[in-house]
């Protein structure tokens, strides 16, 4: 009996394991299914995830789920992140020509984010699986400082529309003051100039969304009406002073608080 109970504690052992891996495991790629027995798919999980990542519901997130790595790198990669995001500077387009009234004597402004707004860190991001691996900021900053980001055209076309209506554009960005040059350079190669503005955070400045808002701040306390903010990240668009409206880009590959 007692050898019995000693050759079934194995098996037992094993079957906890089990039970506990499937039941800790998520439960759309277990049972494809939602908590209210919706049968899903893959695709359709990690549509949703990406979903609430856009509409700010996933938040504060390190990766991007293992399960979705490929989804991710497919939209970020495909004609529908290029459709998304030209949609969103069509809406930024409208509200200028319609919803603004420029004053026209140089206290008027739009901010822009750099990184995913202006210009692309998806070549960067394929190596890491679309933010699938843990980000190393070393080396991020490594592949910024050459420099070498391609252009977003649809915000170029945009940027170039704000100049040509006489309105100031300041560039607020999360990357470090030691990045200035090289970013100077990427823009400019890539037909980024007349901007009226560009700050970098301090490394003292650990948080981006305070650093940004203080940003924002000095320039409304200088006299500027900031018509419009266009980001990827709610860090750029959120906390007051903020703009006359905010317009984000898509961006499921990390999240900047």
């Amino acid at each position: 009996m007692a050898l019995a109970m000693a050759e079934s504690v194995p098996l037992l052992s094993t079957f906890f394991c089990l039970f506990m891996a499937v039941t800790a495991a998520d439960w759309n790629i277990i049972n494809r299914r939602t908590n209210n027995g919706l049968k899903i798919s893959l695709k359709n999980y990690c549509e949703s995830w990406r979903l609430n990542v856009e509409l700010h519901n996933v938040r504060y997130f390190k990766l991007v789920p293992e399960e979705c790595v490929g989804y991710i790198g497919n939209y970020v990669s495909s004609t529908q992140y290029k459709v998304d995001s030209e949609r969103t500077i069509e809406e930024c387009i409208v509200y200028l020509t319609k919803g603004c009234s420029l004053k026209g004597d140089g206290t008027d402004a739009w901010i822009f984010d750099i990184d995913d707004t202006l210009i692309s860190t998806v070549p960067y991001y394929k190596k890491t699986q679309y933010g699938g691996k843990k980000l190393n900021i070393t080396d991020l900053e490594a592949w910024m400082s050459e420099a070498k980001a391609p252009v977003l055209g649809h915000t170029l076309r945009f940027f170039n529309l704000l100049k040509a209506k006489g309105v100031d554009i300041i560039l607020i960005s999360a990357r470090r003051e030691a990045l200035r040059s090289a970013t100077i350079e990427n823009l400019v190669q890539k037909g980024y100039h007349g901007w009226s503005d560009l700050f970098f955070r301090s490394d003292e400045e650990k948080d981006v969304e305070k650093y940004k808002s203080d940003v924002r701040r000095r320039l409304v306390k200088g006299g500027y009406c900031i018509w419009g903010i266009l980001g990827d990240q709610y860090s750029s668009l959120e906390g007051t002073p903020s703009g006359r409206r905010t317009f984000k880009l898509p961006n499921p590959m990390y999240y900047v608080a």
